[in-house]
C-alpha cells in the first residue's frame, strides 16, 4: 500500500518560540521546527567525549520489520556502543541507545547547544530527555506515544511515517501482553489492504516527514508513527511531556495505565531518569 501523504508544516525556530509550546500541542498536527544556524550542538565526537561512561540502554532486536517479538535490553556504557563495531555493522540485528538524562540538566543543554528547560520542562514527573543512537536501517514499528513528543535530530537523518491518532482502525496488538500501543501492521509502507482493510482510510491521511540535523519535529499525543535510521550514525535528543490531551483519547489513557502496570511486574525497560545522573 502506497500513498502520497499530507504536507507537514514547517516553522523557523522563532516562530515556535512565538506561538509558544502549548500552542502546538493544542493544534494536535505534526510540525517540522527548523532550529537557528547558531545553535552547534554535540555531534558523536562530542557526546562520546563528554558522556562515554554513562550507562545506557542498549536495545537489541532482530533486523526484521515484520518482527513479533519483543527487544532484548542489557546496560553498557556509551563508548561501548561507539568502540565496537558489532553494535552498529551486524547485519541481522538492530541495536540502539537510549538513556533519559533528564535529571542531567547540563548535559541536555550541552547536546543541544541551548538551554531546553524553559522550553520543555522535562524535569517535571513522568516527562522525559531521552539520548537516542541508532544506525543505519534501525525501524521503530508503528506505534503511538502517551506523552507529547518534541524530537530533534542531532546527528544522521530518519525517516517518519506518521497517522492521525485511532484505534480499532489500526488493529491494536494484545494489550494484555503489553504491546497496546502497537500496530498488528508493524510496517505502515508494507500493509496488507485484505487482511487490514480499515487501515487504508487512515494511512490516507499520513504524513512523511526525513528529519534532518538541525530540525525538530513535534509529534503529537496519540499518533501512530513509524521511524527508520537512514544514515551510518544517527543521534536524536526527544522530549516527552505529560499533557491533559490524554483524558480525551481513553484508549491512549488506558493503554498507558496498562502498559505501565505491565512493564512493572514483568520488569521490561521502562524509560526512567538514569542512574546517577545529577
Amino acid at each position: 500500500m502506497s500513498t502520497t501523504g499530507l504536507p507537514v508544516p514547517r516553522l523557523s525556530f522563532d516562530e515556535f518560540t512565538a506561538f509558544g509550546r502549548e500552542a502546538l500541542i493544542r493544534a494536535d498536527v505534526p510540525v517540522v521546527i527548523t532550529l537557528p544556524d547558531s545553535v552547534q550542538g554535540l555531534g558523536r565526537d562530542g557526546v562520546a567525549k563528554r558522556l562515554g561512561t554513562m550507562r545506557v540502554t542498549l536495545f537489541t532486536e532482530p533486523s526484521d520489520k515484520q518482527n513479533s517479538r519483543r527487544w532484548t535490553t542489557r546496560e553498557i556504557e556509551l563508548r561501548e556502543f561507539f568502540e565496537d563495531e558489532r553494535y552498529q555493522n551486524d547485519p541481522a540485528t538492530w541495536n540502539r541507545i537510549v538513556s533519559n538524562i533528564r535529571n542531567s540538566p547540563e548535559d541536555v543543554n550541552a547536546i543541544l547547544g541551548f538551554d531546553a528547560a524553559e522550553l520543555f520542562d522535562y524535569q517535571r514527573s513522568l516527562n522525559a530527555a531521552n539520548l537516542w543512537i541508532s544506525h543505519r536501517g534501525v525501524f521503530t514499528q508503528s506505534h503511538f506515544d502517551e506523552l507529547e513528543n518534541f524530537n530533534i535530530a542531532l546527528e544522521g537523518r530518519k525517516r517518519f511515517v506518521l497517522a492521525p491518532p485511532g484505534s480499532f482502525d489500526y488493529y491494536p496488538r494484545s494489550i494484555r501482553r503489553g504491546f497496546g500501543d502497537k500496530s498488528r501492521a508493524p510496517d505502515f509502507d508494507d500493509v496488507d489492504a485484505r487482511r487490514f482493510p480499515r487501515l487504508a482510510a487512515k494511512l490516507a491521511r499520513r504524513r512523511e516527514v526525513v528529519l534532518e540535523p538541525g530540525q525538530m519535529l513535534y509529534l503529537p499525543l496519540g499518533w501512530w508513527h513509524q521511524a527508520e535510521s537512514l544514515e551510518d550514525l544517527n543521534i536524536n535528543l526527544n522530549f516527552w511531556l505529560r499533557d491533559p490531551k490524554i483524558f480525551r483519547r481513553p484508549y491512549v489513557l488506558g493503554v498507558a495505565i496498562y502498559t505501565a502496570v505491565y512493564r512493572k511486574l514483568k520488569g521490561v525497560y521502562n524509560y526512567q531518569p538514569a542512574e546517577g545522573a545529577k
